[in-house]
């Protein structure tokens, strides 16, 4: 081994030794990093390209790049042992990207972060109706305070232009949920790799009859932007999918909170964003009350 990568793999290893909910927490960080750099390539392309092909060309080329690492491994292990289950995550996630790309270009990253908060409060009521988990009055309650926060947030905007587009990012969150639920039951017998790349499959055939009604060849330049926000949308769906391979999915949503700071951060330098004060008193309502609900199942689990 080089010894230049010594130091790596040391890291590597005391990584692994690490508590998995620990584990958990880092891969969910490190795919909320990659998410919001994400977004923000992505709203700066929707506005130069449209929504339905922007999405198309999303997922593409995340499939792209995930390509050759199965190649490697040889294609006959791409095949999922579950192409259903795949399919129906595929179907849930562009229907959700459907509605996001639509909103996407008129809604400022702290105000889609702060509503995209609400997900985590959809999956644990996706988990009570459709996996008949345990509806604690700690996770009521967590949901209406998260319920509470989206009405900060979105309330102030509705009698503007952009109120539609906010209710619209607003039913963005049940979807999204309903992806990461069945996310977390492939991944007790799907590799990570093999959910990605179907996932890139799936929205990018789901969505090319919408993104070839609306297609306009992207010149060099855009293709380059897609290439880009593909590699760390794959890369962050991979770290996400680490995530719930390791810990709880309840667990994982803990920092989700953390991608308030970065996506104001991002929309202040890129678009010159400021992030009004019902925004970050919603986000803090929100991200509070999932911060509380997974504290509380930690210690249930104890």
């Amino acid at each position: 081994m080089h010894p230049l990568l010594l130091p790596l793999c040391s890291v590597f290893q005391k990584f692994k030794n690490l508590n998995p909910t620990v584990q958990g927490l880092v891969w969910a960080t490190a795919a909320g990093m990659s998410f919001v750099v994400l977004n923000t390539l992505m709203r700066y392309l929707s506005q130069r390209v449209d929504p339905f092909e922007t999405l198309f060309l999303r997922y593409f080329f995340g499939m792209l790049v995930v390509l050759p690492f199965m190649w490697r491994t040889g294609l006959s292990q791409a095949w999922p042992k579950n192409v259903k289950g795949q399919f129906v995550r595929g179907g849930y996630h562009t229907l959700a990207l459907t509605l996001w790309f639509v909103a996407l270009p008129h809604i400022p990253l702290a105000d889609m972060t702060a509503i995209g908060f609400t997900t985590p409060i959809f999956i644990m009521l996706g988990a009570w109706i459709f996996l008949n988990e345990a509806m604690r009055w700690e996770r009521w309650v967590a949901a209406a305070l998260g319920f509470v926060g989206v009405v900060v947030v979105v309330a102030p905007g509705l009698s503007g232009e952009g109120g539609m587009y906010n209710l619209i990012m607003l039913a963005t969150s049940p979807l999204f949920a309903g992806s990461f639920l069945v996310t977390k039951a492939l991944t007790k017998y799907e590799r990570p790799t093999v959910i990605v790349l179907w996932q890139g499959l799936t929205v990018s055939l789901l969505s090319l009859p919408l993104a070839l009604w609306h297609w306009q060849t992207p010149d060099l330049f855009q293709c380059a932007g897609f290439l880009l926000c593909g590699a760390i949308g794959s890369l962050g769906h991979y770290f996400l999918t680490r995530s719930y391979s390791v810990a709880d999915i309840s667990a994982t949503q803990s920092l989700k909170f953390l991608e308030l700071v970065w996506a104001s951060l991002m929309g202040w330098l890129v678009f010159a964003d400021v992030p009004t004060s019902t925004t970050i008193m919603g986000g803090v309502i929100i991200s509070a009350s999932t911060v509380w609900v997974a504290r509380r199942e930690s210690r249930n689990r104890a």
